[in-house]
């Protein structure tokens, strides 16, 4: 389980474990928006018409927006339902942030 320090506070220490599955699941989605990335570098040098490669930012836009979805709702479900539990009510704030951040 790695754990690293909060950037915060620098003492406590926070992680996010997740199975191998949910690393394979998000890597394999990183690795298809990578591509996607690398697509669209190569319309743009070849010319390609807007349209197109505006399209195809809007497609990594939308994946990207749904594996941070994805991602969210496992903080949700699993650190702030934990946080919550051992009664850090500080944890609120936190997601209150990440909300104002995110949107």
């Amino acid at each position: 389980m790695n754990k690293e320090k909060c950037s915060k506070c620098n003492i406590c220490e926070k992680y996010t474990y997740r199975t191998e599955e949910e690393k394979k699941n998000i890597t394999k989605r990183l690795n298809i928006i990578e591509g996607q990335i690398r697509g669209i570098k190569q319309m743009i040098c070849d010319d390609r018409y807007c349209d197109d490669v505006l399209t195809q930012l809007s497609a990594v836009n939308k994946a990207i927006e749904s594996l941070e979805n994805t991602i969210l709702e496992n903080h949700i479900r699993n650190c702030v339902n934990r946080e919550l539990k051992h009664g850090n009510d500080d944890i609120i704030n936190e997601v209150m942030e990440l909300f104002k951040r995110l949107r």
